[in-house]
Formats: structure tokens, C-alpha cells, sequence
């Protein structure tokens, strides 16, 4: 279909109009049909007469007025357009991709996105990207969930970043929360802690360690402490020797009685976990368990040295405070267990699995107390 522009259209409407010819020898002089002829003069001689068609003007003056009009028209529908929605400066740009899909069923597409500044092509390209399954996102957050399930719903968006890091997943961890923010996922959050304090001072025994956290090999500094567990109808009692080099959990021992034979039990557990070593200081608060005889022999018959906290300060074996406190808020259920060897079983495995190789530890750069062990290891060059 051939189309002819305004001023041509103009040009044959004037042969008939200004120039005396007739519509029969103006289509046949320029070849176009009598019809088109016949409109075209029609409205050139309305918009003469100061009438503005709907069709596109053939005259400037004309044209002039339908630019105007529709230039009013266009801030009216943008001015509506803002009524609806918000300006681009207020919202972000996933905002006004909802809000054109929204504006853009009464009003031109290219009109809403010009008015949020926006170009077509992004906005087509939103468009697409929605309707797209992101596989590796889907995967992504299979994998953040699963992890999130294994920690109890303890891991936060910082441990789980480093369990997928652990795993070779590179990701950020503001991604993490997103995603975590998506499946509903809410970690657990640790309550209040109420420490115990001892009533009798035991200037014997002096604190050697003194705070001094941070040693520079393991088996140079274990700590011990005792926690209390519910399990069936009473409390069972876990004590736990922590290797404080890279806060490793090195022994432990789960009993219905808090008495001597269950910290002597946790002890021997670390001692002949780790290989019978000598010269190491063991730490603790001052609980008669580790102030009794029986401690106190076993520790001279493994040739270790006895530090004590000071009384009523808990920050003196602050790693174990922390460690019992992960346990508690991070793995025992609520309610606590059926029974002692259930419990025993359960925190068996997060002590000496979970905590020590898969859990990131930020007292080691993010990642868990084997693997801080096992890096030194490597640069000691010991086999």
C-alpha cells in the first residue's frame, strides 16, 4: 500500500482548490486514486476554515495544534500516571517495573516508561527474566535450606555462607539473608544466660591462664566446664574439655550425677583422644568437681597444670560459657530429650561432628576447629 506524506497530500488538494483543476485531472496527472483525492481536499479546505481533523494535518499551522494537543495530553496522563503510582525517584527499580505492568493496562507502555525513566528494552527484558525459571537460584537456596535444616535452624546468613563455602559455593552473605528472607527461614536466636557462681574461693589453685585465650599450639591450654541437660524426667550433666587453640571440643562425658567421676571421665576421654599429650594447662571455674582429689590426682598422673577462674567471674572461662551456650540455643530441643542415652547420642554428635567439623567458628576466621587444625598442620609441615 503506498503512502504519501502531509506535504504531498497538501500539494495535490491545492491543484483542485487554488489551481482550477478537477479531481478526475488530478488523479490522473498524479496517479492516485479519485477518492484519496477527494478526502484529502475535504480536509484541506476544513483545516483552512480553522478545523483541526482527527487524521494527521495536512497544513503546518494545523500540525502545530495536534503537537500541542497532544503534548497537553501527554502531562495529563502522566500527571495520572504519578496519581497511581510513584515517582522513579521514590521507588526502586523493581518497584517500577511492578508498577508500569500495573499502569501499563491503561496507558501506553512507552508512556509509563518514560515517565519512571525507565527504557522499553529493560523493562521487556524484566519481563522475560519473570517468567524465567532461574535454575542455579532454585539450586542456591535448595542448598541453603538443606544446610539450615542439618543446624537445627540455628546457622544464620554468616555460618551458612561459610558452610557453603565449606562445600565450594561462593556467595555473598547478604545474598544468603535474601534468600533465607525468601524461604521464610529464621534462625534461632540464643536466651539469656544465667551463670552460676562459686561461694568458696580457692586461692590454692591460682588462675594461670589469666584470660590469655588466644595459645599458640594445640594441647597448650584445655578448658573444662560442666552444663546441665534435661533428659526423661531429672537433669543429666555434660562436662566437656575444650582444646582452646582453635576451640576444638578434645573429650567430654554425660552422667545423671555432677560429681568428680564425670569430669575425670571427660578428661581421660581428651587425653587419650589426643594422644596422651604432656604440659598441658587445664583450665576451669572453680566447681568442687575439678577442686576434688580425684580431679586433681588425674591431672598430676597426666603431668598437667590446674588453673582456676576466679570466683564469680565467668568471663574467666568465657570459650566454654560460649560453647555450652551454642549447644543450648543452636541443637537441644526444647523440651530437651526422652532420655539419657538419647541425649548422650545427640550431643555426642554435635560436639564431635557438627561443632568441631562442619560448624564455622569466627574465633577461626569461618571455618571449623578440624579444619583450623588441620591448616596448621600443613604449615608446621607436620604429617
Amino acid at each position: 500500500r503506498r503512502s504519501f506524506s502531509p506535504e504531498f497530500k497538501q500539494e495535490a488538494a491545492s491543484l483542485v482548490l487554488d489551481q482550477g483543476y478537477t479531481i478526475s485531472q488530478a488523479s490522473v496527472s498524479l496517479g492516485v486514486g479519485e477518492s484519496a483525492i477527494r478526502r484529502w481536499v475535504n480536509q484541506l479546505a476544513e483545516e483552512r476554515d480553522g478545523v483541526t481533523p482527527k487524521a494527521k494535518a495536512l497544513t503546518p499551522e494545523q500540525r502545530r495544534i495536534q503537537e500541542l494537543e497532544a503534548r497537553c495530553n501527554r502531562l495529563e496522563r502522566e500527571k495520572e500516571i504519578f496519581k497511581k503510582g510513584y515517582s522513579s525517584l521514590d521507588v526502586g527499580r523493581d518497584e517500577s517495573y511492578a508498577l508500569i505492568d500495573r499502569l501499563g493496562e491503561q496507558e501506553s507502555i512507552e508512556l509509563v516508561c518514560e515517565a519512571f525513566e525507565v527504557s522499553r528494552s529493560s523493562y521487556y527484558e524484566y519481563r522475560q527474566r519473570r517468567h524465567r525459571v532461574d535454575v542455579e537460584r532454585l539450586a542456591l537456596k535448595a542448598q541453603v535450606n538443606r544446610l539450615f535444616t542439618k543446624s537445627r535452624s540455628s546457622a544464620g546468613s554468616r555460618t551458612i555462607k561459610g558452610l557453603l563455602s565449606e562445600e565450594g559455593v561462593v556467595v555473598g552473605r547478604f545474598k544468603v539473608r535474601r534468600l533465607m528472607s525468601e524461604l521464610g527461614l529464621i534462625c534461632k536466636q540464643p536466651a539469656p544466660h544465667a551463670y552460676k557462681q562459686a561461694t568458696v574461693e580457692r586461692p590454692d589453685i591460682p588462675n594461670h591462664l589469666d584470660r590469655e585465650f588466644a595459645v599458640e599450639r594445640p594441647n597448650q591450654v584445655w578448658c573444662g566446664d560442666i552444663t546441665y541437660i534435661w533428659s526423661g524426667q531429672r537433669w543429666s550433666y555434660l562436662a566437656v574439655v575444650l582444646d582452646l587453640y582453635a576451640r576444638r571440643v578434645v573429650g567430654w562425658a554425660m552422667s545423671s550425677s555432677p560429681d568428680a567421676d564425670l569430669v575425670v571421665r571427660a578428661l581421660d576421654h581428651a587425653w587419650e583422644q589426643r594422644g596422651q599429650p604432656e604440659k598441658v594447662m587445664f583450665h576451669s571455674d572453680q566447681g568442687s568437681q575439678y577442686a576434688s582429689r580425684k580431679f586433681r590426682q588425674r591431672l598430676w598422673r597426666y603431668r598437667m597444670t590446674q588453673s582456676m577462674s576466679r570466683r564469680g567471674n565467668c568471663w574467666d572461662n568465657a570459650p566454654m560459657e560460649r560453647l555450652f551456650r551454642s549447644l543450648k540455643s543452636e541443637w537441644v530441643p526444647a523440651l530437651g530429650y526422652r532420655n539419657l542415652p538419647e541425649a548422650k547420642k545427640d550431643v555426642g554428635g554435635y560436639l564431635m561432628d557438627y561443632y568441631n567439623r562442619q560448624r564455622p567458628h569466627t574465633f577461626n576466621g569461618g571455618i571449623p576447629p578440624v579444619a583450623a587444625e588441620e591448616n596448621l598442620k600443613i604449615l608446621s609441615g607436620i604429617s
